[in-house]
């Protein structure tokens, strides 16, 4: 299944519609986790089904205002809320917390009732809404989740495809060293400078939030500058995922076998100096992209341990420098004397650990890769490559 994100261009009654059930979702939602505390304090058992039909009951009479929407958008939030208890218990996420008006804004429709033809999508209880692309895939749509980004609308429409992407056909493999004063540099020389968007846009960015915090709050001035700066992040936030998403498209579209190093990225981003700069670059953005774009053509990604000395041992003779720095951009090994890189180096000694263990075929099962296709992947609007 992939998922495709669509810029929507609706009028001002489909807006209006938008936003009351982006607000019965947060309300269904808040009603739910109220409900699942006070039962769970009182020892009973919890289910996001009987917490759903219970809603059920009380809507004609207490909440008669959820009809006006979508039965989806009153529906969904008690599943949502059910999977997120679950990866808490699971200790993949922190306990659900209600949800705040204006902040990640969303709501679901399944998909029999959603229509796609051309640049338009029909949504229940509303009609047509147009689009500003066609729906990229081909297959039966799944569902489709309708959310706010700054003053614009967008629709992530979940399909599932008729056939497979074109498999990988190369066989080759290769080391890529991730870094803050490049986005990559592969172990066979090529270099990927990152567009570094927030860096360019920090000047912009710290005047719009002063403009920000000078507005009365609750005004309409401040609303548009509150505009004015989240269209500014999202601008920010779309020309970091065109250089990953076409990083990551080359990536695996002419090589097999990829080595990557398994970067701590929340304990890089505790070193003050440098945090801004990492997370600019966006190496966990980079991560996600190229697992299920590997997934997805048979590649095989292979995570190399965070505490294996690629930049510090020699791609050569193998001989640890351990009085390298960061400051130090160039490698030179005391003991045959190599040089090049430093990031070239780190790159040569991912690649390195692929020989080592040797590559595995285009579909073969392995770590980082797998040829199921029951995961949904989401693809940005306008960088799918």
């Amino acid at each position: 299944m992939l998922a495709h994100q669509i810029r929507l261009t609706p009028n001002r009654s489909q807006e209006e519609y938008f936003r009351k059930a982006c607000g019965t979702s947060r309300f269904a939602w808040n009603w739910g986790l109220a409900e699942w505390k006070r039962r769970h304090r009182a020892g009973e058992r919890v289910d996001a089904l009987k917490l759903k039909k219970d809603f059920n009951a009380l809507k004609p009479m207490d909440f008669p205002w959820v009809y006006e929407v979508t039965k989806y958008a009153s529906q969904q939030p008690f599943l949502h809320l059910q999977a997120a208890f679950r990866r808490f218990f699971d200790q993949k996420a922190r306990y659900p917390r209600f949800k705040r008006k204006g902040v990640n804004d969303s709501f679901y429709i399944g998909g029999d009732p959603i229509q796609v033809s051309g640049k338009r999508i029909r949504i229940p209880r509303l009609g047509w809404v147009r689009m500003r692309e066609e729906l990229r895939f081909r297959g039966r749509v799944v569902s489709g989740t309708v959310r706010p980004i700054a003053d614009r609308w967008f629709v992530s429409v979940q399909v599932e495809l008729d056939g497979a992407p074109v498999p990988c056909e190369s066989q080759a493999g290769i080391g890529v060293d991730l870094g803050v004063n490049r986005l990559a540099t592969l172990s066979n020389g090529e270099k990927f400078d990152g567009p570094k968007p927030l860096r360019q846009e920090l000047r912009k960015l710290r005047r719009l939030s002063r403009r920000l915090s000078r507005k009365r709050k609750g005004s309409k001035n401040g609303h548009k500058a509150r505009m004015r700066l989240a269209r500014l992040h999202y601008r920010i936030r779309c020309i970091r995922q065109d250089a990953l998403h076409k990083l990551t498209s080359y990536l695996t579209e002419n090589f097999a076998v990829i080595a990557i190093e398994d970067l701590n990225v929340k304990g890089m981003l505790r070193n003050r100096c440098l945090a801004r700069a990492i997370a600019d670059m966006g190496f966990h953005e980079f991560r996600r992209q190229l697992d299920y774009k590997a997934r997805m053509r048979g590649n095989h990604v292979e995570i190399v341990d965070r505490w294996f000395a690629s930049s510090k041992a020699c791609s050569q003779c193998g001989r640890v420098k351990e009085n390298l720095t960061l400051s130090d951009r160039a490698f030179a090994c005391e003991g045959c004397g190599f040089q090049c890189d430093r990031d070239l180096n780190a790159a040569m000694n991912l690649f390195g650990t692929v020989s080592s263990t040797g590559t595995q075929a285009c579909g073969e099962e392995g770590p980082g890769s797998s040829t199921r296709w029951s995961e949904t992947i989401l693809c940005e609007a306008g960088t799918w490559a």
